[in-house]
C-alpha cells in the first residue's frame, strides 16, 4: 500500500451476497466433518465408530448444499459445467494457476470419497445388539439387503484397507476445501482479505471447531452417547482457544488495515469472540469441572459464531 491511492491497491469488490457466504460455512462443515470422522477412524477405538459414522453422514450432504449453492450463486446455474469442461472442445478445463479451478476440482474429487465414506457408513455391518440406543446406525432395510448383496461395499469403512485409504485421501481433501477458500480471499486483491496470510488458517481452524459442535449437537439430539464424545467436546474446546489465539494473530497480522474494522462489522466480530468462542470455551470448561457431558448451549453458540465469522470476513471487505 505504502501511501500509494486506494483506487490503485486494490480491486473492486466481486460484490459476494449470502449464497457466498453459506458456501463457505457449509464447505467447512462438509470438509472439517470428514476430517474429524476419518481422525476417528484411522486412529480411535471401536466404540468411537458412531461418531465416525455421524461425521460421514454430516460430510455428504453437506458438499452437495454446497456444490449446490455454490452454483446457484453463478448467476447463470445452468453454466457451472463450464468451471470444469471447455466449452469449444468439451475437454477438462484445469487451470493450476487459480485457486478457483483447483477448488472446483478438489470439491468435486472430495464429493466422491465423501460419497463412498457416506455409503460404508450406511452399509456398515450393524452391531450384534441391534436394539442398542447408542450405536449410530441409520436403520434402512434396503440398505440392509443390498450391503448383504454386495458385502465388498463394507470395506468402503475402516478398518479395511480400501476403507483406511478413502478416509486419509478424503480427509486430506476435506482440510483443502475447509481453507481453501481463505486461499482464494488472500489472491483477490482487496483490503484485509490479502493483508495477511492467516485467513486460510483460520477458516481450517475454524471449520474443524464448527463440524465438531455439529456432531455434538446432533450426538445428543439423537440420544446416543458414546465414549468418544467426551472426547469430542474435550477436542473442540481447545480448537476453540486456538482460533481465538488464529483470529488474534489475524488481527495482529493487518497492522494498520485493522482500522477497516473500527466500524460495525468490527462490532459484529467483537460479538463473534463473546458469542462463539468465549462463552462456549467457558461452558465447556464448567462442564467439565462438574463433570457434566450434556452441554446444549455451548456447541449451538459455537455453531453461530462461526458462520458470523464469515459473514464478518466477507463482507467488511467488500464494504471498504
Amino acid at each position: 500500500m505504502n501511501g500509494a491511492p486506494s483506487s490503485t491497491w486494490f480491486t473492486a469488490p466481486p460484490d459476494w451476497e449470502w449464497l457466498i457466504a453459506l458456501y463457505f460455512f457449509i464447505g467447512g462443515l462438509a470438509g472439517g466433518s470428514y476430517f474429524l470422522a476419518a481422525l476417528i477412524d484411522l486412529v480411535g477405538r471401536d466404540d468411537d465408530r458412531p461418531l465416525a459414522r455421524l461425521g460421514y453422514y454430516v460430510a455428504f450432504p453437506c458438499v452437495v448444499l454446497s456444490g449446490l449453492v455454490l452454483t446457484l450463486d453463478l448467476g447463470r446455474p445452468e453454466r457451472f459445467w463450464h468451471m470444469m469442461i471447455e466449452s469449444n472442445t468439451y475437454r477438462p478445463m484445469f487451470k493450476y494457476w487459480s485457486p478457483m479451478s483447483i477448488g472446483a476440482w478438489a470439491l468435486l474429487a472430495f464429493g466422491l470419497f465423501s460419497f463412498l465414506s457416506f455409503v460404508g457408513a450406511l452399509t456398515e455391518e450393524p452391531p450384534l445388539d441391534e436394539d442398542a440406543a447408542d450405536h449410530g446406525r441409520i436403520r434402512w432395510p434396503a440398505l440392509d439387503r443390498v450391503s448383504a448383496k454386495w458385502p465388498a461395499l463394507r470395506t468402503l469403512r475402516a478398518p479395511s484397507a480400501p476403507g483406511r485409504i478413502i478416509a486419509a485421501i478424503g480427509a486430506l481433501l476435506g482440510l483443502y476445501i475447509a481453507g481453501y477458500t481463505g486461499v482464494l480471499l488472500a489472491v483477490t486483491n482487496r483490503p484485509i482479505w490479502s493483508d495477511t496470510p492467516l485467513i486460510s488458517m483460520l477458516f481450517v481452524v475454524s471449520a474443524t471447531s464448527t463440524s465438531a459442535a455439529l456432531m455434538i449437537v446432533l450426538a445428543h439430539r439423537s440420544g446416543w452417547i458414546t465414549p468418544g464424545l467426551a472426547n469430542l467436546h474435550r477436542m473442540d474446546s481447545w480448537v476453540l482457544a486456538l482460533e481465538l489465539l488464529v483470529l488474534i494473530a489475524v488481527i495482529v497480522s493487518l497492522g494498520d488495515v485493522v482500522r477497516a474494522w473500527l466500524n460495525a462489522w468490527g462490532l459484529l466480530l467483537l460479538l463473534v469472540v463473546v458469542l462463539g468462542m468465549v462463552l462456549p470455551l467457558v461452558a465447556l470448561w464448567r462442564a467439565r469441572q462438574r463433570r457434566q457431558l450434556n452441554v446444549a448451549t455451548a456447541p449451538v453458540l459455537v455453531l453461530i459464531g462461526g458462520f458470523l465469522l464469515r459473514v464478518v470476513i466477507i463482507f467488511s471487505s467488500q464494504a471498504v
